[in-house]
């Protein structure tokens, strides 16, 4: 027959096997599961050569500002051709013809080479005259002084409220074209 002393032993032993067990395995888990923070160098994309906070554009033409552009945030690739922005506001000087628009988004990319912005993220347009436009992306040419966007816009001014699937703004008139189709409410009565 087992004595009590036998079967405490035995028990005491499966107890301290099972915690060392339990220790091992918390140790190997947290050695494997969480690598040293990257020191902020490495942070970087292995592509940005620069960064800077804050950071200002502008775009001069005939020797006036056609465009200002600030940025929280732009990280220059190696090749100095292309910026990654973050928090971004556009703003496009008056023309003679209209009032200033502002442009503002999340996040975009600017072309030195073409002089193109590309805005993503919450992109959400104000003219001086107070319509304003809302989408996820536009696209800022600047050969044509035109923004365009393929996503769904929506506008309001006034009492129109405006839903369409792309647009094209000319910058210098402010004369928009909507993409099909397009749903239109005009004081509470709607259009199609």
């Amino acid at each position: 027959m087992v004595s009590p002393r036998n079967i405490r032993l035995v028990l005491a032993t499966l107890v301290i096997a099972t915690i060392i067990g339990l220790m091992a395995a918390i140790f190997l888990k947290s050695s494997r599961s969480a690598p040293p923070p990257e020191p902020m160098s490495r942070q970087l994309s292995q592509n940005i050569d620069i960064a800077l906070n804050n950071a200002r554009f502008t775009e001069m033409r005939d020797g006036t500002v056609a465009w200002e552009l600030i940025a929280e945030r732009a990280a220059y690739d190696k090749t100095g051709e292309l910026a990654r922005l973050t928090g971004i506001r556009l703003t496009f000087a008056k023309p003679q013809a209209a009032d200033t628009i502002v442009v503002t988004a999340e996040k975009g990319e600017y072309s030195d080479k073409s002089k193109n912005i590309r805005l993503m993220g919450k992109v959400h347009m104000e003219t001086g005259e107070g319509a304003t436009f809302d989408t996820t992306s536009i696209e800022y040419l600047a050969k044509s002084s035109l923004l365009r966007t393929n996503d769904p816009v929506k506008v309001r001014h006034q009492r129109l409220e405006l839903t369409a699937r792309g647009m094209e703004l000319k910058v210098k008139d402010q004369k928009a074209r909507f993409g099909r189709p397009v749903d239109a409410t005009v004081g509470g009565v709607e259009l199609r």
